[in-house]
């Protein structure tokens, strides 16, 4: 760890004890703080140690990894439409995405690779396998909350699970059936829809959301994006000791792409589509006063597919066509038994059994002739893990171990563990460290045509540990923290170019490392006027470029990993001056980052860039059961110029404006 990263840690954490007791005391009998919790409170008082349940999968005070929790209605509040542009907030969190609306997106987790977050909804698993995920058809309509933990968690998610866990909950219904509707519409003849219905009494919960997206997109042609979601969940409670619940999820995506491999706007009827269906059913069952046995079953089916098909009679040189179909499908099974030794000590046994498929065929044309290529694999997975929680006094810990067996690549171990100590009761100090690992995907294994996979391919793996400390201040109205990470990847599977037939084009070859400092602050200082900001520095390094040892390319020795910014920073509020009336407003900084220049295909470094968003929301007969809020936002405010991929533009300034019936 750089001396830099310790210094700073140290000093925080010096900053954050120092605080006197006595200090803050008389802060807050000079400021009349009221506990309302109706209309005029706009933000939830978060306690130092909420249950998040993503990090330990049972319900601790105690998380000793670094976790951040998003609520639906504070995303709603501050005009975030989209789980992707709320995730942007994040601290430690890169988002790229190539250009318009619906377009190829990357997220990067604490520096590691795309692919190394796990993306579960309600419990059930929705990555392709090796992690990939398509997050543009995620909406905040039916979300109750967002978890967010970063740090290796394969001991208890498996593959993927490398640098973090993203869960989205879905809300749960209560009390008599309530409709709510949304419209919005705007700049690039965007337009969005959604209904909603839940409900629910002591027996049943409900919740279902349908939306539709669609919008021409930001460049002149064949740039439209149109999204199609429906997704529900019912809860039973058939007795005090058993609960059910069954969570459906549909969705479409529809892209327009008018670009090439290095952004020029130059084709008319590429395109490309996604549609993902994915189900779980979830029991549990209290078996007399210290056992919990738990039983997941989940299902993903995903279709996509890719068509850029000859242009015109003139189009034959070079490579002039492309066309793909993939069907991806998951099972999987997950049954845990959590059993409570003594107060606040959990111990969780569990055994995990997933079947991957897919199929896959490409057909290539240009100058040269026409290259087809296809598959179809499955591999199945068995694992079999175990750890101890416990939240005691002052202290809370947790350690777990997990193998998994697959049959791709064999066997492989991994181990969690974390400490959390409260010296007094507005401080948390905790430390974590662990290994996680992501599977190849099946593209690596197995493709055949313009590229061959390669069946002997190790997971890509990684070790890592973090320190962190949490500060609350003003009877919990201002929270602020600090964390210092450090992360080595190994084993990083590199694409290169060979003229062999038949010769792989996969291998487990480079190594990275990424370091880096978090920086947090929630503050609520009045009901009316909330606040919350973040500050990432990262640093990234290639430790071992493998095959690709040039001084332009993807791993660059001794360079950084491409698209994750060294410094970048976050800050948004939201404000209520009267009952009816919500202002927000947003600021995101991303500062230098290197690219890759497909055109050249040379390094290149894009420069920093800064955003403003800001909206308002009236809300009208607010006291009924379906309030009626008429909205406005305005996202890039000063109509700003930047790119988060080399050669593809963002959107310039949107505004959009919207209706809501309900809550």
């Amino acid at each position: 760890m750089d001396v830099t990263y310790r210094s700073v840690l140290f000093t925080t954490v010096t900053a954050l004890l120092a605080a006197s007791t006595d200090h803050v005391q008389a802060q807050i009998r000079d400021t009349t703080l009221s506990r309302r919790q109706g209309d005029a409170t706009i933000a939830e008082v978060t306690p130092l140690d909420p249950i998040v349940v993503t990090a330990t999968r049972v319900p601790l005070h105690a998380v000793t990894a670094a976790a951040t929790v998003l609520t639906g209605t504070d995303l709603r509040a501050r005009g975030i439409t989209h789980v992707l542009d709320a995730l942007r907030n994040v601290p430690g969190l890169t988002v790229a995405r190539a250009g318009s609306f619906g377009a190829q997106t990357s997220l990067y987790l604490r520096g590691g690779e795309r692919g190394y977050v796990r993306v579960l909804v309600d419990g059930v698993p929705i990555n392709d396998p090796g992690g990939d995920f398509d997050f543009g058809m995620l909406t905040t309509e039916n979300i109750d909350r967002i978890e967010i933990v970063r740090g290796p968690a394969s001991v208890l998610y498996g593959s993927d699970a490398v640098t973090g866990v993203i869960q989205i909950f879905t809300r749960r219904g209560e009390g008599e059936p309530r409709l709510s509707a949304t419209a919005r519409g705007g700049t690039f003849a965007t337009r969005q829809f959604a209904l909603g219905l839940e409900g629910g009494n002591a027996d049943v919960h409900y919740g279902f959301e349908a939306g539709s997206y669609r919008t021409d997109g930001i460049y002149a042609f064949n740039s439209g994006n149109a999204r199609t979601s429906l997704n529900g969940n019912v809860v039973l409670s058939p007795d005090a000791d058993t609960d059910a619940r069954l969570t459906l999820q549909y969705g479409e995506n529809d892209v327009h792409v008018p670009t090439d491999g290095s952004g020029n706007v130059v084709d008319r009827n590429a395109h490309q589509t996604l549609r993902r269906v994915t189900a779980g059913f979830e029991v549990g069952r209290r078996i007399g006063s210290r056992i919990d046995a738990r039983l997941m079953i989940a299902s993903s089916d995903a279709d996509g597919a890719f068509d850029d098909g000859q242009d015109g009679p003139a189009d034959t040189l070079g490579f002039f066509a492309y066309q793909s179909l993939d069907h991806v499908q998951r099972r999987s099974a997950d049954v845990r038994v959590d059993a409570t030794l003594s107060t606040g000590i959990i111990a969780t046994a569990g055994f995990g059994f997933e079947q991957q498929k897919q199929r896959s065929f490409n057909r290539s044309q240009s100058e040269f002739g026409s290259d087809d290529g296809s598959f179809e694999a499955k591999r199945g997975n068995h694992a079999v893990y175990a750890q101890l929680a416990g939240d005691r006094r002052r202290f809370g810990w947790q350690v777990g171990v997990r193998v998994d067996d697959n049959d791709a690549f064999g066997g492989f171990a991994t181990v969690r563990g974390g400490v959390v100590w409260r010296p007094d009761a507005a401080t948390r100090i905790r430390a974590s460290a662990g290994n996680a690992f992501r599977e190849p995907t099946f593209l690596q294994n197995y493709a055949q045509g313009f590229a061959v996979g390669n069946p002997d391919l190790r997971p890509e793996r990684t070790r890592s540990f973090d320190i962190g400390v949490t500060r609350e201040l003003l009877d919990r109205r201002v929270r602020i923290g600090a964390t210092v990470f450090d992360q080595r990847f190994r084993d990083l599977i590199e694409y290169t170019f060979t003229t062999e037939p038949g010769a792989s084009n996969y291998f487990n070859i480079a190594s990275a490392t990424s370091r880096g400092l978090e920086l947090e602050a929630d503050l609520t200082l009045r009901d009316d006027l909330a606040v919350r900001a973040g500050y990432t520095r990262l640093r990234t390094r290639v430790l071992d470029a493998g095959f690709d040892t040039t001084a332009t390319g993807y791993f660059r020795p001794g360079a950084s990993l491409l698209r994750r910014p060294a410094h970048s920073a976050t800050a948004g509020l939201v404000w209520r001056p009267l009952a009816a009336i919500r202002l927000h407003g947003g600021l995101r900084w991303t500062g230098e980052r290197d690219d890759l220049d497909f055109a050249s295909f040379s390094r290149v470094t894009l420069p920093a860039y800064s955003t403003v968003d800001t909206g308002i929301a009236v809300t009208i007969n607010r006291r009924f059961d379906a309030p009626l809020s008429i909205t406005a936002d305005v996202s890039n405010v000063l109509d700003e110029t930047w790119e988060e991929v080399r050669g593809y533009r963002a959107p310039g300034r949107m505004i959009v404006l919207g209706l809501r019936v309900g809550r």
